[in-house]
């Protein structure tokens, strides 16, 4: 899986990417709302797609650094906190 940018497609929403100068990580493009939520879109590779419709789940990473765990959300869908900007 990749970031893909536009984060959501056909809106004009500023976009700010996360760890543009830190070669540890991928830069990750993002919308944030005014409540302080991150969104990021990800495009997945045709084998990808294969391996989740065979299998049916995926995985999610988060590091923590030991800190408490944020509320974290996996959608096909715009969230309804971006429900005023419009999906392609």
């Amino acid at each position: 899986m990749k970031p893909t940018s536009p984060v959501i497609p056909v809106a004009d929403h500023p976009e700010v990417i996360y760890a543009k100068d830190q070669p540890e990580y991928q830069p990750l493009p993002a919308v944030r709302n005014a409540e302080g939520i991150i969104l990021t879109r990800w495009e997945l590779s045709e084998s990808e797609k294969r391996q989740i419709v065979e299998q049916g789940y995926i995985y999610l990473m988060v590091m923590t650094f030991n800190n408490p765990l944020q509320p974290v959300l996996l959608s096909t869908e715009v969230p309804t906190q971006f429900s005023n900007q419009k999906a392609g």
